[in-house]
């Protein structure tokens, strides 16, 4: 992004008219603000998983990778998981129609379940995905679909939707300043996974079910992983993101019932139930310890609270808000949607006022009567009031170090109540202690061994930062709902 915000055109309110349309700009819009300095490792300061034989590389494909570590905070670094991808992938390829084609995986440092392949061979898998999965069987699952889409060229939609991201992207810099159709074309753009037919998404499902078969791992991982999928989905509901990291596996390959039990058919083709060889041990030892959710080296919700440890701030949402970091700024919409928050960060030439920055002209009707300076917990800010035609706006500046961040409160209506939230939230901004980002650690994945007296409800009551810690326990473990834990068998909680 660049550091001039551009929102103009023909009115705030058009920009705004919903809080859909508000995440949707606020993921999309050019120049909004500077949110690299959230992101403080590079995406490319970590280096992939290198297989014995190296995937095809195109320039096409390059510019692709780098925009996917840019899209889901670059890769994951972790040797025992990357060992076990690299054995994993090599059995399917030795096992695969095309065992000539090479591959290359690529770990995401992202908490949302998600794989893709680029026609070229690059794999991807997010970490959240690693993190459910609950033996090498499912991962095998999910690595020979993806494979099958390159073995079947259903990939190579990805490069022609590269090209018309380009596109688009240029055509918008050249279209003028009406913010609607700058929003709406760029969220268009950004990077999302490729939808495939339900004609291809089953033909990749047989394909990976005989490659997983073939090569001796249960085929049935498919069905199980699949129907995780759909409960971790359900976990989800009501809690959309338009932020591409956040975007899941069943974005493009929906798990319907229908397709669980082609998955199901599929595998009784090869084996019965229980046959086939799932690794679970193994694949337990290599995910414990895993990043689980949120990287904190890009700040993190907890609740209605906003953390980062990196830069040292920290702010609350009001009550009945539910918070979304995505990668351009902290998106926060009410229950209900008649309130909606951003907070973001923006550059500022230290001789700038704010109240001169508030008026400058990158928000519409702006009542420059009501701009006023302000400190906040010791530091300078600003505030101002725009209107629309059917949202209210209170905005913030705030200047904490070198960088300025801003909060813009929407409304549909003003009230004693939205004034109170607004002021209340950036009331709360303030600095981290250096024992609160000492303790700010991300949440991991944690491995245990079932002890006698153990149930389901007990130890989903040592999990940390998880809401629903029951049915959370329940579908990262891929028990079912009336299913209890066994003695001695090995579990995964989620633990700071």
């Amino acid at each position: 992004m660049t550091a001039s915000p551009v929102w103009r055109g023909t009115g705030v309110s058009r920009l705004l008219a919903a809080p859909v349309v508000l995440l949707c700009a606020a993921l999309a819009l050019s120049g909004c603000g500077d949110m690299t300095r959230f992101q403080t490792d590079s995406p490319s300061s970590v280096k992939p998983i290198k297989p014995a034989r190296a995937a095809t590389h195109t320039p096409a494909s390059d510019r692709e990778h780098e925009r996917i570590l840019a899209s889901y905070g670059g890769a994951y670094d972790d040797p025992k998981l990357e060992a076990l991808i690299n054995k994993t992938v090599e059995r399917l390829v030795a096992a695969s129609e095309r065992p000539d084609l090479t591959y290359k995986v690529t770990i995401l440092n992202s908490g949302a379940v998600n794989a893709f392949a680029l026609p070229t061979g690059q794999l991807y898998v997010t970490r959240g995905l690693m993190a459910l999965a609950n033996d090498t069987s499912e991962l095998s699952s999910v690595l020979s679909h993806e494979m099958a889409h390159v073995l079947a060229k259903h990939a190579t939609i990805r490069e022609d939707q590269a090209r018309q991201a380009a596109l688009v992207s240029h055509v918008v810099t050249e279209m003028g300043t009406d913010p609607d159709l700058t929003a709406l074309a760029l969220a268009k753009s950004k990077l999302t996974l490729a939808s495939f037919s339900r004609t291809q998404e089953f033909e990749a499902d047989g394909i990976g079910v005989g490659i997983s078969a073939r090569a001796h791992f249960d085929p049935y991982g498919a069905a199980r992983f699949l129907t995780a999928m759909e409960r971790n989905a359900a976990l989800k509901a009501g809690k959309p993101s338009l932020d591409p990291r956040s975007q899941d596996f069943l974005s493009s390959h929906p798990a319907t019932p229908e397709r669980v039990q082609n998955a199901q058919v599929n595998a009784r083709q090869y084996s019965a139930p229980a046959q086939g060889e799932r690794d679970r041990e193994t694949y337990l030892d290599a995910i414990d310890n895993v990043v689980y959710g949120e990287d904190p080296s890009e700040g993190f919700v907890r609740g209605r609270r906003f953390l980062h440890p990196k830069l040292g701030f920290t702010f609350q949402a009001p009550e009945g808000f539910v918070l979304d970091n995505t990668a351009q700024a902290v998106i926060g919409v009410r229950e209900g949607g008649s309130q909606a928050m951003r907070f973001d960060v923006v550059r500022v030439p230290a001789e700038q006022k704010l109240t001169e920055y508030l008026n400058s002209g990158w928000m519409e009707n702006v009542n420059k009567a009501s701009t006023e300076e302000l400190t906040i917990n010791g530091f300078p800010a600003a505030s101002a009031v725009a209107s629309g035609e059917e949202w209210q706006f209170r905005i913030y500046a705030l200047r904490f170090g070198s960088d300025v961040y801003r909060f813009i409160f929407a409304t549909r209506r003003k009230t004693t109540e939205s004034e109170r939230n607004a002021r209340e939230t950036v009331a709360s901004f303030r600095r981290l202690s250096l024992d609160e980002i000492q303790a700010a650690r991300p949440l991991q994945i944690k491995v245990i061994t079932v002890q006698p007296g153990d149930t389901v409800e007990s130890l989903s009551h040592r999990m940390a930062g998880v809401d629903h810690p029951a049915e959370r326990f329940r579908v990262v473990n891929g028990l079912d709902p009336r299913a209890q834990v066994s003695v001695r068998s090995r579990v995964k909680i989620v633990v700071e």
